[in-house]
C-alpha cells in the first residue's frame, strides 16, 4: 500500500524522478535539433562508394559476388548510418534489369486505371486526394495481376540483407506505389509510422522511451521506378535527425518546418535505385517542378516481427498464386538467395500470437514453425499447390484459441 504522505515529497532522494511524458506546454529546442543536425560526418563509412551532402551511397555489385563476411560489414555500415549516423544511405542498382521495372510500372497503370473507375475516394497521407497517383497494397494487388514480375521482383536477395540490418529476421514487408505528377506541391516535413501517423496530443500519452523505440520497428525505403532528376522533387532528407528523442513532439512544430525548409538535402535518384532510411528521419516528398517527370516510387514499408505493420497482408492467395512458379524457380536453383528471399518477402516468419495448446514447439525449439519455415519445407519436400495451402490454412485454424 502507498504512504500516502510519500506522495506529498520525501528529503530521501537525492535525484529527482523525470517526467516520463513530453510536456505539450514545452516545445522541444531548436538550438539543441540545430546543433543535432548540423554536425559533421563522424564516419567514413569506407564501404561506401562516395558520400554526397552526408549521405552515403552504395554501388551495389551482383550479390552473389559477395561473401559472408562482406555481406556483414555492409550491413555493420548501414545499422551504424540508421542508428547513429546521419540515418539515410542509398544503393545505387538495387534493381539493374530496368525492364522489369518497365513491366511492373505498366502493371502499376492497370491498376491505377482500374482503382480510378471505382466511387471510392483513394486519399493520400499528405496530397489532397486525386492531387498524385497512389496505390495502396501495391504488394498484393502486384502479386495478383502479374505474378511472374511479382516473383522477380521480392526475389532480390539484397532486400532482406538490408531490412535484417535494422530489423532483424522475420520482418515483413508491405509496399505502396507513389507516383507524384509535374507541379505537385511538397510534403510537409515529418517523421513516418508508427507515430509520425498520430496527432500531437496522441503522441504526448507515449511515453519518452517508446517514443524513442518505435524507430526500431519500421525500416522505409524506396525504389524508384523512374529516373528522379533534383527537378522532379526527390525526396528530401535532414540527416541525423532521426536522433532528436522529441521529435515526434517536434515535427508538426511551424519552427521545426522552417529549419526542415532551410536545411534540408535532396539527391537524384535513377531507374532502380533505392533509398532506405531510419523512419524517425525528418523527410519530405519534394515538389515536382519539372515539365514531363512522372515520378515514380515503389515505397517500402518494412515492419519488424515485434511490430505491427501498416497494412494487412494476407499471404494465403499470394502463396496460392506464385507457388508454382517458385518450385519451378527452386527446382532450377535450389535454395538460393533469390528463393529465400522471396519467400522472406511473402511468407511470416513469426509465429506468434498462437494457441500453442495446437501448435506446440517442435525439436525442442521454443516456436512452432511459421509460414515461411513451412514454405522452405515444402519446396524441399516437393509439395504440390494444394498440399502447401492446407498447411498454411492449418497453421492459422491451429492458431486461433
Amino acid at each position: 500500500m502507498i504512504d500516502a504522505t510519500h506522495l506529498n515529497g520525501s528529503s530521501r532522494a537525492s535525484v529527482p524522478v523525470q517526467p516520463r511524458l513530453f510536456n505539450l506546454s514545452k516545445p522541444p529546442s531548436v538550438e539543441a535539433f540545430d546543433t543535432l543536425c548540423s554536425q559533421p560526418l563522424r564516419c567514413d563509412y569506407p564501404l561506401a562508394s562516395s558520400i554526397q551532402s552526408n549521405i552515403p551511397i552504395y554501388k551495389l555489385p551482383p550479390f552473389k559476388s559477395l561473401t559472408a563476411e562482406q555481406c556483414s560489414a555492409l550491413q555493420d555500415e548501414w545499422y551504424h548510418i540508421l542508428l547513429s549516423g546521419p540515418g539515410v544511405f542509398v544503393t545505387k542498382g538495387l534493381y539493374k534489369d530496368t525492364t522489369l521495372l518497365d513491366k511492373m510500372n505498366s502493371v502499376f497503370s492497370d491498376i491505377i486505371a482500374h482503382e480510378k473507375q471505382g466511387s471510392r475516394s483513394r486519399g493520400d497521407h499528405f496530397a489532397s486526394s486525386g492531387q498524385n497517383d497512389r496505390i495502396w497494397n501495391s504488394f498484393s494487388k502486384h502479386c495478383a495481376l502479374d505474378p511472374p514480375s511479382f516473383l522477380s521482383y521480392y526475389s532480390n536477395p539484397y532486400l532482406p540483407l538490408i531490412s535484417s540490418t535494422w530489423l532483424g529476421p522475420s520482418h515483413r514487408i508491405t509496399a505502396q506505389v507513389n507516383i507524384v505528377k509535374p507541379g505537385a506541391a511538397p510534403q510537409v516535413s515529418h517523421r513516418d509510422y508508427h507515430l509520425g501517423f498520430q496527432d500531437a496530443v496522441t503522441c504526448s500519452q507515449i511515453p519518452k522511451a517508446a517514443q524513442v523505440a518505435t524507430q526500431f520497428l519500421t525500416l522505409q525505403g524506396a525504389v524508384a521506378h523512374s529516373h528522379m532528376p533534383l527537378e522532379s522533387g526527390p525526396t528530401r532528407l535532414l540527416p541525423f535527425s532521426q536522433m532528436f528523442e522529441e521529435g515526434y513532439m517536434a515535427y508538426r512544430l511551424p519552427e521545426f518546418r522552417d529549419y526542415f525548409l532551410a536545411h534540408y538535402v535532396s539527391l537524384p535518384l535513377e531507374k532502380g535505385d533505392g533509398l532506405f532510411f531510419n523512419p524517425a528521419l525528418f523527410h519530405a516528398a519534394g515538389k515536382n517542378e519539372s515539365k514531363d517527370v512522372m515520378r515514380s516510387a515503389n515505397l517500402l514499408q518494412i515492419s519488424s516481427a515485434f511490430g505491427k505493420p501498416m497494412e494487412t497482408i494476407d499471404s494465403l492467395p499470394i502463396i496460392e498464386t506464385c507457388w508454382n512458379p517458385l518450385m519451378k524457380k527452386y527446382k532450377v536453383e535450389g535454395m538460393s538467395e533469390e528463393v529465400r528471399a522471396f519467400v522472406a518477402a511473402v511468407g511470416d516468419g513469426y509465429p506468434f500470437p498462437t494457441n500453442l495448446d495446437n501448435r506446440a514447439p517442435q525439436s525442442g525449439g521454443m516456436a512452432p514453425e511459421s509460414e515461411q519455415d513451412v514454405m522452405l519445407g515444402g519446396l524441399v519436400s516437393g509439395l504440390e499447390k494444394a498440399e502447401i495451402l492446407d498447411k498454411i490454412r492449418r497453421i492459422r485454424v491451429d492458431a486461433k484459441p
